[in-house]
């Protein structure tokens, strides 16, 4: 599916979709959409918790990625999907998130840095899931990161780019910060 950035809309449909990412689809939604902005959840954080038995790493050697877990609060980025293109975008969404079921498709309320509240599509952790890896220490997920490898590539890339990703937007992030710096070593 492409994802070129369609042209920015004013007009907002009662069918259009909004997506919330907090990880990879910061930086690669891989669908097409018409309106990207900074969006605040409530009620759940981003953390480092996954184990990754497929997109990078594997059940051998896991690799770690993102989560929404619960408690707290997370700013990323929402997108808007126009009405006619959301049931593509969701199954190509449940296709790359759902690979294991350690991702629940979980409906959110969010608030867009334009001050409106929307109602949007994301993926958070099941803590009931053995992929659940609960709060790590910097040097245990440092170790993991490093040498895992999965179908969309290599760990260490997807710490470093999803860490760029926060400070772009704005997002101070210790934990992922010193897992970054301490993968250029």
């Amino acid at each position: 599916m492409p994802c070129q950035e369609a042209p920015l809309s004013d007009a907002t449909s009662e069918d259009d979709l909004w997506i919330f990412g907090y990880g990879s689809l910061m930086w690669r939604p891989g669908f097409d959409h018409l309106d990207r902005q900074r969006a605040l959840l409530r009620g759940r954080h981003r953390s480092l918790c996954v184990w990754s038995w497929h997109h990078r790493g594997s059940q051998a050697a896991p690799g770690l990625v993102m989560g929404l877990d619960r408690g707290g609060a997370c700013v990323g980025i929402a997108y808007r999907v126009a009405g006619h293109q959301a049931t593509e975008v969701r199954d190509y969404l449940d296709a790359r998130e759902r690979v294991t079921p350690v991702y629940l498709a979980t409906d959110v309320r969010l608030h867009l840095d334009d001050g409106r509240p929307v109602n949007a599509l994301t993926y958070t952790v099941d803590r009931a899931n053995p992929q659940y890896a609960g709060r790590l220490d910097v040097a245990t997920a440092v170790a993991t990161v490093r040498g895992a490898v999965g179908h969309s590539g290599r760990n260490p890339d997807y710490v470093r780019e999803t860490a760029a990703h926060l400070r772009e937007i704005g997002v101070n992030d210790p934990f992922m910060q010193a897992v970054a710096t301490a993968l250029l070593d």
